[in-house]
């Protein structure tokens, strides 16, 4: 009997070793593939970051280019310019050439 007893133990630590065996391998497997796919998420974000960076960058560029128009608009000469361009004004004795087509 008692060897009965021993060989069910023994039998039962072997299933169970087996049971924690493969409940840790299937752990395993899912740490891995989730690791691998954040690594990818990971590499994506990386590169959206580089191109809003490169964005952000332009914009900036942009704002200052603005920036600038801006105070040339508030300037003499930029009022002369439109003046002669959308309206045709001229200063009295000056002289004005057309080409002809």
């Amino acid at each position: 009997m008692a060897r009965k007893a021993a060989y069910r133990k023994k039998r039962q630590n072997k299933t169970g070793m087996l049971l924690v065996t493969t409940v840790v391998m299937m752990m395993l497997i899912v740490v891995t593939v989730k690791s691998v796919e954040l690594r990818g998420k990971r590499e994506a974000y990386a590169q959206q970051e580089e191109a809003l960076l490169q964005e952000i960058e332009a914009e900036k560029m942009r704002t200052e280019e603005i920036a600038e128009y801006g105070k040339y608009t508030q300037t003499k000469k930029y009022v002369e310019e439109l003046a002669k361009d959308k309206l045709g004004l001229v200063y009295d004795g000056e002289i004005i050439f057309k080409d002809e087509k």
